[in-house]
């Protein structure tokens, strides 16, 4: 497995519609897909993604406003990649197809020691976004 770089940042908010206009009208990102029924937002940032994750006021009182970082991997290979984490006693969850900076492929998600959630994402699968 080699690090490709940084794929997304998953930031939770309560005030969206205020931290939309601060990354895209103060810092410049665009939003590229929206997922209203779930409260997110993509935002391109260069060749990553910010995305912002609504949450209620009643959540924000003992959560951490980083979700989740998100790391592009290559190559994907999930039996070795199992194989890897489970020898450092980490267990994987199930492989989803989620969204990225490069479009929809592979991921899972694990925990590093001090409980921050970190995706683990192959490349896209068909062809990948030209930017």
């Amino acid at each position: 497995m080699q690090i490709i770089g940084i794929d997304h940042v998953v930031i939770r908010c309560i005030d969206v519609k205020r931290m939309l206009k601060f990354y895209c009208d103060v810092l410049g990102c665009s939003l590229e897909k929206s997922r209203e029924d779930l409260g997110l937002y993509h935002l391109r940032a260069g060749k990553s993604l910010i995305d912002l994750l609504s949450v209620s006021t009643g959540q924000d009182a003992s959560a951490r406003n980083m979700d989740h970082l998100c790391l592009r991997i290559d190559a994907f290979d999930e039996p070795a990649l199992r194989a890897h984490f489970r020898a450092a006693g980490i267990e994987l969850g199930e492989v989803h197809n989620n969204f990225g900076a490069e479009g929809d492929g592979p991921s899972f998600y694990l925990s590093d020691p001090e409980g921050n959630t970190i995706e683990l994402k192959g490349p896209a699968s068909g062809r990948p976004l030209t930017l």
